[in-house]
């Protein structure tokens, strides 16, 4: 009989071990200079992104050996959980105020971003939802529409902070659960023009975003303002050239690019290790979002394939948002690098939700090796 941890699919392990590894040594590298003037200790940020890793490993390979299908029980209270904590961090004096967003709690510099954790509590949530909808997805008012709505109750608590970057990625999210539970392609060109048209509202609501939004189109209009970090984050992916500086050789480290451990983080790696650390790393998300949707493909029922589509496709949007707002593709919305970029809820959250997929490849009629 084989032992537990040789059903899991090796692959999804090993990449994600693999990325987990690249982004404790890409933090501390990141963040030495920084840490040292700010805290007098050059591996303050490794050491907490170490904690954070012990803690979400553990619940990884926790998740890994529970049944996915116990947490379906739980999937509506977990929801209702998370949108608690979504209002809760928002009363002035509970929520903590970081980087101009009431998205924290906790206790001095320890802290948990509720919105992190009720992503996939909305994934666990809406698989449940939309396992047994899927009759109903033809239909506009009874299939639709609910799960949306729910999304868009999730985002507006998200925007009171405000987060625009979480917001996109949980709409991002949802659509991908919606085309996986058979949603009409009518009504997801619907939602796309709409969403459209709610970003564009968003933009004009804060003159911030406008400036984000000029900032990408041309930077070097206020290249000490807005443009200053999308300028930075390019002039370090410049300077990595084909094979980088070397591993901890990074100049823009040296406080140019502000907090460079956390959502410009893929500018120092590709500084420091060049284009082909970059391409390493981008190939193995694209392993591993792959495994993700292979296992949702064989999954053995409908809420094991939209649980791990959702929790597949919130990896690969973060992804996609990260690397576009760090080459100056997307303007900037400020969305953690999976695995990489330093931040305990992101990693415990990520981590928890690969242990989740590893249970759904273990339980699916097709596996390889």
């Amino acid at each position: 009989m084989q032992r537990a941890w040789e059903k899991f699919d090796i692959v999804i392990v090993a990449v994600t071990l693999v990325l987990l590894g690249m982004g404790l040594v890409m933090v501390h590298s990141a963040s030495s200079v920084i840490s040292a003037q700010k805290f007098h200790d050059p591996y303050f940020y490794a050491k907490r992104q170490l904690l954070w890793a012990g803690l979400g490993l553990g619940s990884m390979f926790t998740l890994a050996n529970i049944d996915y299908h116990r947490l379906r029980r739980y999937a509506p209270h977990i929801a209702v959980l998370s949108f608690l904590f979504l209002a809760v961090v928002l009363i002035p004096g509970v929520g903590q105020i970081r980087g101009g967003s009431r998205a924290w709690l906790g206790i001095g510099t320890f802290g948990i971003q509720p919105s992190e954790f009720a992503k996939l509590g909305l994934i666990l949530f809406l698989s449940h939802y939309l396992a047994d909808a899927r009759g109903r997805m033809h239909s506009l008012l009874r299939g639709f529409l609910p799960p949306l709505l729910l999304a868009l109750i999730a985002v507006g608590l998200i925007m009171l902070e405000p987060d625009l970057g979480q917001s996109v990625v949980i709409m991002g999210t949802t659509v991908i659960l919606l085309f996986a539970a058979g949603a009409r392609v009518a009504h997801l060109a619907g939602l796309a023009g709409l969403g459209l048209l709610g970003f564009a509202g968003l933009v004009a609501a804060a003159p911030y975003r406008i400036n984000r939004i000029l900032a990408f189109l041309d930077p070097w209009q206020d290249p000490l303002g807005n443009g200053y970090q999308v300028i930075q984050s390019l002039y370090a992916l410049g300077s990595g050239g084909l094979v980088g500086l070397g591993l901890g050789n990074s100049h823009q480290k040296y406080l140019y690019l502000p907090e460079p451990q956390t959502d410009f983080v893929f500018a120092i790696l590709g500084e420091e290790l060049g284009f082909l650390g970059c391409a390493a790393a981008l190939s193995l998300f694209a392993v591993l979002v792959w495994r993700g949707f292979r296992t949702a493909m064989f999954a053995p029922d409908d809420f094991g394939a939209l649980l791990a589509s959702g929790i597949t496709g919130m990896i690969a949007v973060q992804v996609l948002i990260n690397v576009g707002v760090v080459t100056g593709s997307i303007p900037a919305t400020g969305i953690t690098l999976p695995f990489i970029s330093f931040g305990g809820s992101s990693l415990t959250l990520m981590l928890t939700g690969v242990g989740i997929l590893l249970n759904i490849s273990r339980q699916s009629a097709y596996r390889v090796a």
